[in-house]
Protein backbone atom coordinates (compact mmCIF):
# COMPACT_ATOMS: atom_id res chain seq x y z
CA UNK A 1 0.00 0.00 0.00
CA UNK A 2 1.50 3.63 -0.65
CA UNK A 3 0.98 6.06 2.02
CA UNK A 4 1.39 9.69 2.09
CA UNK A 5 3.76 10.32 5.25
CA UNK A 6 6.10 12.63 6.95
CA UNK A 7 10.08 12.06 6.77
CA UNK A 8 12.09 14.21 9.40
CA UNK A 9 14.70 16.50 8.09
CA UNK A 10 16.86 18.87 9.74
CA UNK A 11 19.60 18.87 12.46
CA UNK A 12 19.27 17.13 15.71
CA UNK A 13 16.61 18.61 17.89
CA UNK A 14 15.80 21.06 15.23
CA UNK A 15 13.06 18.99 12.92
CA UNK A 16 11.88 20.08 9.88
CA UNK A 17 9.68 17.35 7.82
CA UNK A 18 8.87 16.46 4.40
CA UNK A 19 5.75 15.67 2.90
CA UNK A 20 6.99 11.94 0.85
CA UNK A 21 4.67 9.17 -1.01
CA UNK A 22 6.04 6.15 0.12
CA UNK A 23 5.57 2.44 0.28
CA UNK A 24 4.31 1.52 3.72
CA UNK A 25 7.30 -0.98 4.36
CA UNK A 26 10.09 1.79 3.72
CA UNK A 27 11.46 3.08 6.65
CA UNK A 28 10.47 6.61 7.88
CA UNK A 29 13.80 8.09 6.67
CA UNK A 30 14.01 5.58 3.23
CA UNK A 31 12.97 5.30 0.71
CA UNK A 32 10.53 7.06 -1.04
CA UNK A 33 8.62 7.27 -4.53
CA UNK A 34 8.02 11.69 -4.78
CA UNK A 35 8.09 15.06 -2.63
CA UNK A 36 5.18 16.56 -2.31
CA UNK A 37 6.24 19.68 -0.02
CA UNK A 38 7.49 20.37 3.45
CA UNK A 39 6.46 20.90 6.81
CA UNK A 40 8.24 23.45 9.56
CA UNK A 41 6.58 23.05 13.13
CA UNK A 42 9.45 25.81 14.61
CA UNK A 43 8.64 28.61 13.01
CA UNK A 44 5.35 30.69 14.15
CA UNK A 45 3.32 30.74 12.35
CA UNK A 46 3.64 26.79 11.49
CA UNK A 47 5.24 26.67 7.51
CA UNK A 48 3.10 23.98 5.76
CA UNK A 49 3.89 23.78 2.28
CA UNK A 50 2.32 21.54 -0.22
CA UNK A 51 2.07 21.03 -4.15
CA UNK A 52 -1.40 20.35 -4.00
CA UNK A 53 -2.03 18.91 -7.64
CA UNK A 54 0.63 16.04 -6.82
CA UNK A 55 -0.96 15.75 -3.67
CA UNK A 56 -4.72 15.71 -5.03
CA UNK A 57 -3.35 13.20 -7.57
CA UNK A 58 -1.79 10.74 -5.38
CA UNK A 59 -4.96 10.76 -3.04
CA UNK A 60 -7.27 10.22 -6.09
CA UNK A 61 -4.71 7.14 -6.93
CA UNK A 62 -5.28 5.91 -3.78
CA UNK A 63 -2.72 7.14 -1.79
CA UNK A 64 -3.54 6.69 2.12
CA UNK A 65 -2.40 9.51 4.08
CA UNK A 66 -1.12 9.57 7.42
CA UNK A 67 -3.28 10.61 10.72
CA UNK A 68 -0.42 13.86 11.16
CA UNK A 69 -0.53 13.92 7.32
CA UNK A 70 -4.74 13.63 7.06
CA UNK A 71 -4.73 16.45 9.83
CA UNK A 72 -2.20 18.84 8.08
CA UNK A 73 -4.05 18.20 4.53
CA UNK A 74 -7.15 18.73 6.16
CA UNK A 75 -5.91 22.25 7.85
CA UNK A 76 -4.61 23.41 4.40
CA UNK A 77 -7.77 22.02 2.90
CA UNK A 78 -6.44 19.48 0.58
CA UNK A 79 -8.55 16.53 1.92
CA UNK A 80 -11.94 18.59 1.23
CA UNK A 81 -10.98 19.47 -2.12
CA UNK A 82 -9.99 15.87 -2.99
CA UNK A 83 -13.17 14.48 -1.76
CA UNK A 84 -15.23 17.12 -3.31
CA UNK A 85 -13.52 16.97 -6.62
CA UNK A 86 -14.31 12.69 -6.94
CA UNK A 87 -17.64 12.89 -6.54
Amino acid sequence: MVKIRLRRMGAKKQPTYRFVVADQRAPRDGRFIEILGHYNPRTEPRTIVVNEEKAKAWLAKGAQPSDTVRRLFTEKGIIEKAVSESR
